[in-house]
């Protein structure tokens, strides 16, 4: 509703960057993200309107030899400039070494973490929580944690937040307390994350998911973005059939990007 290329939530993290970035004086704009990163596209898409150069390092070194997905393609269209990297270089993105290295690279840029998650970034969507009014829970899948993090600080009393994680590992709720603690100097609102629906981790599915999402799109006539918001909706869903909610309890779900394509 905001802008047809940029959820939401996208465009509230990015928004106080790019803010930053003109104020600064930058002109490029360098950022991590996997091969579905709705981050990526969202960046993409505003350095084409907004006038930045925009830099993309993403997951897999294998995926530079393959035709780009829809994802991809998009960024490219948009001006984004691919630099496909190892796993295990990616996995060091935030060593100072790597920063170096991609500066001897590409020049200046002023640098996004993967998913655009700082403490300017949940700051931005702090803004979500405040215009979410209704009692209840408030439900937003999980990739980096900065949507969940200003998300549950804007909310208010008789208010919850539910992050389901869309990666396993388990480390979203410390990353999650670390960015409130970065943006507000301690932890902020009532939250919790759901660590049970990652379906194998990122951009993975089971046949779980898989017969989820076709029936909720048949039933609902529209796509369902598979990577992150099918697997937020079969965990609203599954938790419901648990007993999680209150019988006549209010629970919101933010969905955070349309299908690629």
């Amino acid at each position: 509703m905001i802008h047809p290329e940029i959820p939401g939530n996208k465009w509230r993290k990015l928004a106080p960057n790019l803010r930053s970035a003109a104020e600064s004086g930058h002109h490029t704009l360098l950022t991590f993200g996997g091969a579905y990163s709705h981050h990526l596209r969202a960046t993409a898409a505003a350095g084409r309107l907004l006038g930045f150069r925009t830099i993309g390092v993403v997951r897999g070194e294998e995926l530079a030899d393959r035709p780009l997905n829809p994802t991809l393609a998009r960024c490219a269209a948009d001006g984004m400039r691919l630099h496909f990297v190892p796993r295990s270089a990616y996995r060091r993105r935030a060593d100072p070494e790597t920063e170096t290295d991609l500066r001897s690279r590409f020049g200046a840029f002023l640098l996004l973490p993967e998913g655009g998650s700082n403490a300017a970034a949940v700051h931005g969507t702090a803004a979500l929580g405040a215009e979410l009014t209704e009692p209840g829970t408030v439900a937003v899948p999980c990739g980096t944690g900065g949507t969940l993090a200003g998300l549950a600080a804007g909310l208010g009393r008789g208010q919850r937040a539910l992050g389901v994680a869309v990666l396993k590992g388990g480390f979203l709720t410390g990353e999650v307390s670390r960015l409130q603690r970065s943006a507000f100097g301690a932890l902020r609102g009532e939250w919790r994350v759901e660590d049970r629906f990652h379906c194998g981790g990122y951009a993975r599915t089971t046949p779980e998911l898989d017969s989820f999402a076709r029936e909720f799109e048949e039933r609902n006539g529209l796509r369902l973005e598979r990577v992150y918001v099918a697997k937020m909706l079969l965990a609203l869903s599954r938790l419901a059939r648990e007993g999680a909610f209150p019988p006549g309890s209010t629970v919101t779900a933010v969905v955070t990007g349309a299908p690629a394509g």
